[in-house]
């Protein structure tokens, strides 16, 4: 791999030929609300309780609300030092600028491109499985077939629109979204209190610590980490945050505390709807995929489970959307800072959106769903299932990083901030990922459903990417050295 040029951001501004897009993108259009709901569109509630949730409960039972719970305790650690960090880093390649200053220049630019591929990853895993949900629910609604590939091209295409308009926008259509999946999903928790239950009640010992030493819980973290992805995205936006030292941590710490207990209180809800001694045997049986739909139609009503069915669509689409624009930061961000060509690094002189990038990753997004269609391959069980395998797992790695950055940046000087937020959570976040990320390569059939070799094939990326980004930062020092001492610092420091 050669070096991608190392032009400066005022030189790269000349590709768009305005002011305009020499001052980057769009400073204050975004509050902590709006980061909210970026993050946690992005983590799609809707799909991964009603498409994910059942997997989990078959493979750890009663133990399923409480693994959720302590993933998002775990992410809450990590929260505490990655928050801390953001007050002094502004940069829209968030996991790279991280760990670029706490682990040196060269181990960030190898974070980088792994962030960058897991992100654009699980961005177009996302699309086929928007694609293949939209054929379903389309074909179930109006009996009428659309394959899912023409469903999946008009999402890339809306996709593509919001993410080049102003990013308020997305904002405002992720809002929506989120709204409404999270509406439904308390239509059926409701139902099922209202009821008291299932068979057995509402059964609090569910809830019981106890239950963590139960068969099945190394496998079940793969998906409720998984759950969690795209929670860091918050620091992404940073750059075009309002008050970012103080609206980045806050909806980080939102999305999280909301994500752990909305994915506990729902799933410990499924549990109670068949029965604590019950679920897991539904879970593993016939139907079990649609244990959410089927216990959404008995305690709410067919429309519910219709509208459940409607809705699913849209989480897709709205995770979609949100990884796109995840995805695209980072190719602005590296391109930018001269690890990527510069032009990726300008922005459109009428909406501040990273244009350049956001194309750019729409044909890459293109070019899988020709070549998943070409090879036949399924949208759903290989492009998004095997995507998404590698693409939870490096973002996992880079969450590893990031939390040792934030050590590494406050070693000598805390900059006010007590040990504990810099030193002690940061340290017990990094072991904690350290020990979900060998789980999560030990069970990674779990998610993908491929051979051993497949798998291999799924993780070898990580580390060739992450050696490619060191061999060119070392490259720019080499030949450059000023480029060099700009990598993770443009934007960054705050005051």
């Amino acid at each position: 791999m050669t070096a991608p040029s190392s032009v400066p951001p005022a030189a790269s501004a000349s590709a768009s030929g305005t002011d305009s897009a020499a001052r980057g993108l769009s400073d204050g259009a975004i509050g902590s609300g709006d980061l909210v709901f970026f993050v946690v569109a992005a983590a799609a509630p809707l799909t991964v309780m009603a498409g994910v949730a059942p997997l989990a409960i078959g493979m750890a039972g009663e133990a399923a609300p409480l693994g959720y719970l302590v993933s998002g305790v775990l992410l809450v650690v990590f929260a505490a030092g990655f928050t801390a960090m953001s007050r002094f880093v502004r940069n829209a390649g968030a996991f790279y600028a991280y760990v670029g200053r706490g682990l040196g220049r060269p181990t960030g630019a190898g974070a980088a491109y792994v962030a960058l591929f897991s992100y654009n990853a699980i961005e177009v895993g996302l699309l086929a499985a928007f694609g293949w949900f939209t054929e379903a629910g389309f074909e179930d609604l109006t009996g009428i077939h659309v394959p899912w590939w023409a469903w999946a091209s008009i999402g890339l295409a809306a996709i593509g629109v919001l993410g080049y308009l102003k990013v308020t926008l997305s904002a405002k259509v992720l809002g929506a979204a989120l709204v409404l999946e999270v509406l439904v999903l308390l239509v059926f928790e409701g139902g099922v209190l209202a009821h008291g239950g299932g068979p057995s009640g509402l059964d609090l010992g569910t809830l019981s610590p106890a239950h963590l030493g139960t068969s099945g819980m190394g496998g079940m973290f793969v998906l409720a980490l998984g759950a969690f992805i795209g929670f860091e995205a918050t620091a992404i936006y940073a750059e075009e945050a309002r008050r970012s030292e103080r609206s980045v941590p806050r909806a980080t710490y939102a999305a999280v505390a909301f994500l752990a207990l909305f994915y506990t209180f729902t799933i410990w809800m499924i549990i109670n709807a068949y029965g604590a001694d019950r679920a897991q045997d539904v879970a593993n049986g016939a139907g079990g995929d649609d244990m959410v739909f089927t216990a959404t139609e008995r305690f709410a009503g067919a429309w519910a489970a219709d509208s459940m069915h409607v809705l699913l669509i849209t989480s897709a689409f709205a995770a979609t959307l949100a990884f796109h624009n995840g995805a695209a930061r980072y190719f602005y961000a590296l391109g930018r800072e001269g690890l990527l060509p510069a032009r990726l690094g300008t922005v459109s002189a009428r909406t501040r959106a990273p244009a350049v990038a956001v194309v750019t990753q729409s044909v890459i997004a293109l070019a899988v769903l020709v070549a998943t269609l070409l090879s036949g391959a399924d949208p759903y069980d290989v492009t998004f299932l095997w995507t998404n395998g590698s693409g939870i797992l490096g973002v996992m790695l880079m969450q590893a990083l990031a939390a040792l950055a934030v050590y590494g940046f406050f070693r000598r000087d805390r900059r006010g901030m007590p040990a504990w937020r810099v030193a002690v959570a940061p340290l017990l976040a990094c072991a904690g990922l350290a020990v979900m990320i060998v789980l999560v390569c030990a069970n990674l059939d779990l998610l993908t459903g491929a051979s051993s070799g497949v798998n291999a094939a799924l993780i070898a990326p990580l580390p060739l990417l992450f050696l490619a980004g060191v061999a060119v930062a070392l490259r720019i020092r080499r030949r450059d050295p000023a480029a060099y001492e700009r990598l993770t610092t443009v934007d960054a420091e705050r005051v």
